[in-house]
């Protein structure tokens, strides 16, 4: 029985079309992996479906009584918000039904015969569905769901806002399984989480009965969990069985066929163009030609596949630096609290360092300590000399109104219009993105536009936080590739051991440092 309908289904963006009549359908038990390149409307599909944005045509019918969960890579968490009232907010249909519990009792109070009839059988259905609910164990459920994805280590009376991006996907995470929908939709839901928990959501939806949803770029995690690939290219979505891998080998397959077909096709249209050019003239051989050109007139034209611009990144090299890049001498990082012990780290010209370890430990910080972005709570960390820096922070600004070429003009005033549409275009950016605000980017385009600026710098250390983020895999492929070929030194956050073990000469293990209760 199908859960989800979408018909003919169009939708875009001022003259920047998403979809174009796209139809889909989701059966009980399905666990669908939602791909294509970044930009392609994999996060506008999923606000479509949810009811959060209008389609301009089409129609989505949910079945009746389908309770859906939607993890969102843009979710708001409202300042003031603990963890745990954000947690305890995935029982708020209960709390309502609470409320009216009690109104009912203080109604029954004043009821006629009749009305209190009515009302019993009310607050009969209502406490069955409190406790068929568990509602007189929330507080128990919020326990165990926080120690399942480390949230009791941050502390679940910490407000929402003062948290890291891998702590704030974790608990808009751990508030949808307690919501315990019957239908999950998850949008990239790796982004920012450490290797442990990426493993426990991993078996979880291994084991998950009900159908989900996957948008994802981290192909490991696709292909572990997934039993169907929708494609999403060309404002098409196509279904494909099996995971990942099984689609790349049938999409290249079925793409060179189309290739094929095209070649030939136009080979017959170019024949039969001659043919009608040379012989439309002479009486003799009139009726053949028209023929010909009858048979051109009726035929269904092939499409040419549509290539997206595939990103090209070069790094940018300055002259040498010192020996010695940075050292911390007894440097304890932090806020109010530490989030180390104290540190004494030096890092070499030549060297491309990771930075793993759990959410929350304090990676982001260090990286913000070493530059002087954030002061130390003890200690110091000592520059070396003649260093040209490149930081690519984790998340950008989802509200900036500026267009794209705006922004690195900013940041590249000397820059002609052509050089500007030209950086952009390198980093896999068309001609409608470009001229697009930053804002209205999926998150792959936005983290572009921040390598834009990174890439036409001259740089020789590059400090990297979750670079990989939100980017598709020819991105995330020709990233790896650059960083390779970079001369330059490297400290780098990733949880993807398959990017960073063939990029960097090092790894630094944060959790032997921290402060924090793993």
């Amino acid at each position: 029985m199908s859960i989800l309908n979408v018909e003919h289904l169009s939708h875009g963006f001022g003259d920047r079309a998403i979809f174009q009549d796209v139809s889909f359908r989701l059966l009980k038990g399905e666990h669908i992996g939602l791909v294509g390149a970044n930009g392609e409307g994999k996060s506008t599909f999923l606000n479509i479906v949810t009811g959060k944005l209008m389609p301009d045509e089409g129609k989505v019918e949910w079945a009746k009584n389908v309770r859906t969960g939607y993890l969102d890579q843009h979710a708001a968490l409202e300042k003031g918000m603990s963890v745990r009232d954000v947690l305890n907010s995935a029982f708020a249909y209960l709390f309502e039904l609470e409320a009216r519990m009690n109104q009912v009792c203080d109604e029954m109070g004043s009821a006629s015969e009749e009305e209190l009839e009515s009302l019993m059988e009310e607050l009969a259905v209502i406490q069955d569905t409190l406790t068929l609910h568990d509602f007189y164990i929330i507080d128990a459920k919020v326990e165990e769901v926080g120690q399942a994805l480390g949230l009791d280590s941050i502390g679940l009376d910490k407000d929402v806002t003062e948290l890291s991006g891998g702590q704030r996907t974790k608990v808009l995470l751990g508030k949808l399984l307690l919501e315990k929908p019957d239908i999950l939709l998850l949008d990239e839901p790796t982004n920012y989480l450490d290797e442990q928990h990426i493993a426990w959501l991993k078996r979880y939806l291994q084991e998950y009965e009900n159908a989900f949803i996957l948008i994802s770029h981290d192909i490991p995690f696709l292909n572990s969990v997934i039993n169907l690939i929708y494609h999403m290219e060309n404002q098409e979505l196509n279904r494909y069985v099996g995971d990942y891998d099984k689609f790349q080998e049938v999409y290249a397959m079925k793409k060179s066929q189309q290739e094929a077909a095209y070649k030939r096709q136009q080979q017959e249209i170019k024949d039969l163009e001659d043919f009608v050019a040379r012989n439309k003239a002479r009486v003799s051989t009139r009726n053949m030609a028209m023929s010909r050109q009858k048979k051109l007139d009726k035929m269904e034209r092939i499409e040419k596949a549509y290539e997206k611009p595939k990103p090209e990144f070069h790094f940018k090299e300055a002259r040498l630096p010192g020996k010695c890049l940075f050292e911390t001498q007894d440097l304890i990082i932090g806020y109010e609290e530490p989030l180390s012990r104290e540190l004494n780290l030096r890092m070499e010209r030549g060297e491309k360092i990771a930075l793993i370890g759990a959410n929350g430990i304090g990676k982001t910080t260090l990286l913000k300590s070493i530059l002087g972005l954030q002061p130390p709570l003890a200690g110091k960390a000592q520059l070396g000399d003649y260093l040209e820096i490149g930081y690519f922070e984790q998340e950008g600004d989802y509200t900036n109104k500026t267009t794209c070429i705006e922004e690195i003009w900013k940041e590249y005033p000397s820059f002609s219009q052509y050089e500007v549409r030209s950086a952009l275009a390198k980093c896999g950016l068309t001609t409608k993105h470009i001229e697009s605000q930053v804002r209205v980017l999926s998150g792959g385009e936005q983290a572009k536009v921040r390598l834009c600026k990174l890439i036409n710098r001259e740089t020789n250390l590059l400090l990297l936080d979750e670079p990989t983020n939100h980017l598709d895999q020819d991105a995330k492929d020709e990233l790896k590739r650059a960083l390779q070929e970079y001369k330059g030194s490297i400290l780098l956050i990733c949880h993807e051991p398959e990017f960073y073990q063939d990029v960097v000469t090092d790894v630094w293990d944060c959790s032997m440092w921290t402060t924090k209760i793993l």
